[in-house]
């Protein structure tokens, strides 16, 4: 059995005396772990961090064997990763939801492509958190649990929409919402890729997207709770505020 794909390193771990276990985000392949021979030495280590792009040819004697990686990398995201706190706590929470959240050995093309430009813009702090939000919402609606931020789940109306529902992940004008306000989710017009985007906006379109990646992702596959690393880069973020 092999394969031959490109994709996005997630984790590296030493195996061994001299080998790597890893798990890669590909294409095709979805998230896929192997092992690399020698990838614990001078020439391979730099190679296998988190972020970079590679080009990798599985291997194994049967397919549901962890089997071995080949790889050849096609593009470093070390120098970008490392520009800063902002970048690199991103970075970090990227690679650990992808890690959490999706299910090994089945492809996800579409989240697979928004990811590698996601990946792209490390680096460029003022469009990053924006690409960054839009990636957990296009992230949720791949696992199942998209929101509909459409129109009114009370009224019907399209106008004055104001807040999310935390059971049902539909809009609520902010008449419909009435005394139940309060325990509503804050619906900011740049979830609905509305207005200029402010950071206030981003911050708090991830708190509703960082409520449902807990409350629906996490349940259904059994795990709590969230990586940490995604809390740090919303803390990391919401300092610059």
């Amino acid at each position: 059995m092999d394969w031959r794909d490109h994709g996005i390193l997630l984790t590296a771990r030493r195996h061994g005396e001299t080998a790597a276990i890893i798990e890669v985000f590909t294409e095709t392949h979805g998230r896929h772990a192997g092992v690399v021979r020698g990838g614990a030495s001078r020439k391979i280590a730099p190679i296998l961090q988190p972020g970079a792009q590679l080009d990798v040819l599985w291997r194994a004697r049967l397919q549901e064997h962890i089997g071995t990686f080949q790889v050849e990398p096609l593009r470093s995201r070390a120098a970008a990763a490392f520009s800063g706190r902002l970048a690199l706590s991103g970075l970090n929470a990227v690679v650990a939801l992808l890690s959490f959240c999706l299910p090994e050995r089945e492809p996800h093309p579409g989240i697979y492509r928004q990811t590698e430009q996601l990946m792209d813009l490390l680096g460029q702090n003022e469009i990053w958190p924006l690409a960054y939000l839009r990636w957990e919402l296009a992230l949720l609606e791949e696992l199942g649990f998209g929101l509909d931020l459409t129109r009114c789940a009370v009224t019907g109306t399209t106008e004055g929409l104001a807040y999310v529902s935390p059971k049902t992940g539909r809009a609520v004008s902010a008449e419909g919402a009435g005394e139940w306000a309060d325990r509503l989710l804050p619906l900011p017009p740049v979830l609905r890729g509305q207005g200029a985007a402010p950071d206030g906006e981003i911050a708090a379109g991830l708190r509703t997207t960082g409520y449902f990646l807990a409350h629906c992702v996490a349940p259904s596959l059994g795990h709590t709770p969230l990586p940490e690393a995604r809390a740090r880069f919303v803390d990391q973020f919401t300092r610059r505020l």
